[in-house]
């Protein structure tokens, strides 16, 4: 049950999506993030240390040994059975060290070691495909290089390189189909001060992540077709997708700027085209909720 909350942080992005990237082949993406710093891991060490107190349990049973102390609470105890468990073929064990390592969760924030249990993930096992057991993870983890790539990251060999966080959230866009993706690699094509600002491209792909269910791309996919001149055509399906992407949320600061965006366009809609907006938001949450239902 520890570990199954542990896949619940990670999306299962499933279905059929249009690949409108060539995608870049495993040794390409790898060979983008192995990097020549000599930052030291604490994970051989670690994992080393760990080795002697788990002589006699398997990586499995390492990895829900820390699952189970991390969702309990003593984050400090599931460090060692989640690094044994990375360094013997977990790649959930690897995932989650570094998302603990990005987020200061447990251990002291660590966007370099984050990198590195990230790199991991896609190096060990991102040739195993977009259908295998591990995807969910190395999709995960490639978003998160992607970013690391977007902002680089202080005093350290990861410089900000934006083209190739552009190829890291494409390949896992396309390859893997992943939302988070999707959503990341259509923002950076939205973005105006960028050399390939593209309003088609990003609108596709956060179509793509729209329908899969992403909240932030549904909201700006909506906003996209709304306030943007050349696409006013579909200016009722962005109000549409802004309508449902509020549907989803409740009122915190995170979510603050869907609230506002919605606001803004719900103002100057007129009341047809808020009303459909209202019932074909409606409309497919329920389809979406049956769906969810019948296959649990």
């Amino acid at each position: 049950m520890k570990v199954a909350l542990l896949k619940d942080e990670v999306a299962m992005h499933r279905g059929a999506f249009t690949r409108l990237a060539t995608s870049l082949g495993c040794a390409s993406i790898l060979t983008l993030l192995i990097l020549g710093h000599a930052h030291a891991l604490d994970t051989k060490k670690s994992a080393m240390e760990a080795v002697n107190q788990m002589a006699n349990i398997t990586p499995q049973q390492a990895l829900r040994d820390g699952a189970r102390a991390y969702y309990s609470g003593e984050k400090d105890k599931a460090l060692s059975p989640l690094r044994y468990a990375a360094e013997n073929g977990q790649p959930m064990a690897a995932w989650k060290l570094g998302r603990m390592y990005a987020q200061g969760d447990g251990v002291p924030e660590d966007d370099l070691q984050a990198f590195q249990y990230f790199s991991q993930v896609v190096r060990e096992y991102s040739s195993e495909g977009p259908k295998a057991r591990s995807a969910p993870f190395v999709a995960s983890a490639l978003v998160e290089l992607g970013h690391y790539f977007q902002t680089g990251i202080s005093d350290t060999a990861v410089k900000q390189n934006p083209n190739k966080a552009r190829e890291i959230f494409t390949y896992a866009a396309s390859y893997f189909g992943d939302a988070d993706a999707q959503y990341s690699l259509g923002l950076m094509y939205l973005d105006s001060e960028q050399p390939d600002h593209d309003n088609r491209l990003a609108a596709r792909w956060l179509k793509l992540a729209a329908v899969k269910g992403h909240v932030g791309a549904q909201a700006k996919f909506g906003e996209l077709l709304f306030f943007t001149e050349e696409l006013t055509s579909a200016r009722i399906t962005g109000l549409k997708w802004m309508t449902l992407a509020r549907r989803q949320i409740v009122s915190g600061e995170k979510d603050a700027w869907i609230i506002s965006l919605h606001e803004k366009a719900f103002s100057l809609a007129s009341e047809q085209e808020r009303r459909k907006s209202a019932e074909w938001a409606d409309e497919w949450l329920n389809k979406r909720s049956s769906l969810v239902a019948s296959t649990n």
